[in-house]
C-alpha cells in the first residue's frame, strides 16, 4: 500500500506517545467491528430491523473498508501520512457520532458505510508512519505491537460492547457503542497533531479510480442479492445482479491487466496475484475469513435472540475466544519458526475441534446453554483462529518481493475485509433461512458444521502453501 518513505521535515523518531496514538487509530477500526456484533440484537429490537439490515450494518462497514483501503494508503503517500491519518480519524469520529444518534436503520447503515470509508483512510497510515520513523529492532518490536493490536481490539470490543449495551446509560441502549468513539477520537486528533511527525512517499502511486469502481460493482452485485434476496422473496433484480456478477468481475480483471500492461499501478496488480505464494494463500485466506465473519455474526444473534443471555453475558461468552486468539497470535511467530506453514494446519485442525465442541454443547444443553458450557468450545476455537490468522499473513506475503510488498499487503487486507463481509452475507443468510425449518438450535448446528468442514478443507490444502521460513 506504500512506496519508499521519507520524513517530509526533520523530526524526532516516533516517540512512545506517537506510537500509542497510531496504535489507538489502528485499534478503533477492529474494535468497532467486534463491538457492533454484541449490540446487533438490541439494535434489531430498537429499530425494528430485519436480518438483512443487520447484515448490512456489519458488512457495509467491511465493504467500504475493503474498497478504499488501498486508496487510503496511496493518498497518505501523496498528501502526508499524518495529515491523512488525522483526516481519517476526524471522519471516523464524526461518522461514529452519526451512528450513535441515527434515528432509523437506513441512517445507521449509511453511517456505517461512511465509517468504514473513514477507517480505510486512517488505518493504512499506521504502518506507513511506523515504517518511516523506525528502523531495525525498534521497527520489529513496533510492528509486533501493531500485530497484537487486532487481538486486543477483539477482547476489548466484546467486553466493552457487552458492558455499554447492558448498562443502558440514560436509556440509550446500544448507542454508546458508537458515541464512546467521539471523545477518544477527539483526544486522538489532539495527540496526532502534537506527537506525530509528517511523512510521505518519494514517488507516490496514482489512484486506480476505474479499478476501484469496478471492484465495488463486483462486490455489490454479489452481496446485495445474497443479503436482500431472501427477505424480499428473490425478486427479478436480485437474479439480474447475480447474473451480472461474473461479467463485472471479468471487467475488473481486464481493466487491471490493461493498466498494468501500460505501466500503471492497478488497485490489485494481476502480476502479484499470479505469484504462487499469493495465489495459493488467497485460496486459503478467503474461506478462513468467510468462516470467521460468519461465526461472529451467527453467534451474536444466537446468544441473545436464542439463549436470551443479554448483551453483557453474550460479550462474556465470546470473550474466551477473543482472549485465546490474542494469546495464540502472540505465540504464533515462535511456532512458525519451528513448524513453518504447518502452523496453519495445526490452527485450522484445532479450530475444527473447537467448533465440534460447540456443536456438542448446543446438542446436549440446548435450550439451557450457559456461558460456562460454551467456554471450552470458545477457547479452543479462538486458539485455532489465533494460530491461523496471523500465520496466513506471513505465509501469503513471504515470497512477495520487497518492491511489491505494499501491493501484496493491500491485496491481502482487501481480501480479508471482503471475505469477512461475504461471510456475514452468506452464512448469516443461510442461518436465517435454516432457522424456520430447523429451529435456531438446528440452524446453529448446521452452520457451525459447515464452518468446521471449511476449516477441515483448509487443513488439508495448507500443506501446499509456501514455507515462510524460506
Amino acid at each position: 500500500m506504500t512506496t519508499t518513505l521519507a520524513p517530509a521535515v526533520t523530526r524526532p523518531a516516533l516517540t512512545r506517545g506517537g506510537l500509542a496514538t497510531v496504535l489507538l487509530g489502528a485499534a478503533l477500526a477492529p474494535i468497532d467491528l467486534f463491538i457492533v456484533n454484541v449490540a446487533l440484537p438490541t439494535i434489531n429490537t430498537d429499530l425494528h430491523t430485519t436480518t438483512a439490515t443487520l447484515e448490512w450494518i456489519v458488512a457495509g462497514y467491511g465493504i467500504a473498508f475493503a474498497l478504499l483501503l488501498v486508496i487510503g494508503g496511496r493518498l497518505g503517500d501523496a498528501l502526508g501520512h499524518r495529515r491523512v491519518f488525522s483526516l481519517g480519524l476526524a471522519a471516523f469520529t464524526l461518522t461514529s457520532l452519526i451512528c450513535g444518534i441515527a434515528p432509523t436503520a437506513a441512517v445507521l447503515v449509511a453511517a456505517r458505510v461512511a465509517q468504514g470509508a473513514a477507517a480505510a483512510l486512517m488505518v493504512p497510515q499506521v504502518l506507513s508512519i511506523i515504517q518511516a520513523t523506525t528502523t531495525g529492532e525498534q521497527r520489529s518490536r513496533t510492528i509486533g505491537y501493531y500485530g497484537a493490536t487486532g487481538g486486543i481490539a477483539m477482547v476489548v470490543g466484546q467486553l466493552l460492547g457487552g458492558v455499554l449495551v447492558s448498562a443502558d446509560l440514560a436509556g440509550s441502549g446500544w448507542r454508546p457503542i458508537f458515541l464512546v468513539n467521539v471523545p477518544i477520537g477527539l483526544a486522538g486528533l489532539v495527540l496526532a497533531r502534537r506527537l506525530l511527525p509528517e511523512t510521505r512517499a518519494h514517488d507516490p502511486l496514482g489512484v486506480d479510480g476505474r479499478g476501484t469502481a469496478l471492484l465495488g460493482l463486483t462486490l455489490l452485485a454479489l452481496l446485495v442479492p445474497l443479503m436482500e434476496g431472501r427477505a424480499l422473496g428473490w425478486p427479478v433484480w436480485c437474479w439480474v445482479l447475480l447474473g451480472a456478477f461474473p461479467f463485472a468481475a471479468a471487467a475488473f480483471v481486464r481493466v487491471e491487466r490493461r493498466l498494468e500492461a501500460r505501466g500503471g499501478t492497478p488497485l490489485l496488480p494481476p502480476s502479484v496475484v499470479r505469484m504462487p505464494s499469493m495465489r495459493r494463500g488467497l485460496t486459503v485466506a478467503v474461506p478462513f475469513f468467510v468462516g470467521f465473519g460468519g461465526f461472529l455474526f451467527v453467534y451474536a444473534l444466537t446468544l441473545q435472540d436464542g439463549l436470551r443471555l443479554g448483551p453483557l453475558a453474550s460479550g462474556l461468552a465470546l470473550t474466551p475466544m477473543a482472549v485465546a486468539f490474542l494469546v495464540m497470535s502472540l505465540l504464533s511467530s515462535r511456532l512458525v519458526a519451528r513448524l513453518g506453514r504447518y502452523v496453519i494446519v495445526v490452527g485450522t485442525t484445532v479450530q475444527v475441534v473447537g467448533l465440534l465442541v460447540l456443536i456438542a454443547a448446543v446438542l446436549v444443553f440446548w435450550p439451557h446453554v450457559t456461558v460456562l458450557t460454551l467456554v471450552p468450545g470458545m477457547l479452543i476455537t479462538g486458539a485455532g483462529q489465533g494460530l491461523t490468522g496471523p500465520t496466513l499473513f506471513r505465509v501469503v506475503l513471504s515470497r512477495v518481493p520487497a518492491e511489491s510488498a505494499g501491493a501484496g499487503s493491500g491485496m491481502l487486507t482487501t481480501t480479508q475485509q471482503s471475505s469477512l463481509a461475504l461471510g456475514v452475507a452468506t452464512l448469516g443468510t443461510l442461518f436465517a433461512a435454516l432457522t424456520g425449518p430447523f429451529g435456531m438450535a438446528g440452524a446453529l448446528v448446521l452452520v457451525t458444521g459447515l464452518q468446521a468442514i471449511m476449516m477441515a478443507g483448509i487443513a488439508l490444502t495448507a500443506r501446499r502453501l509456501p514455507d515462510p521460513r524460506g
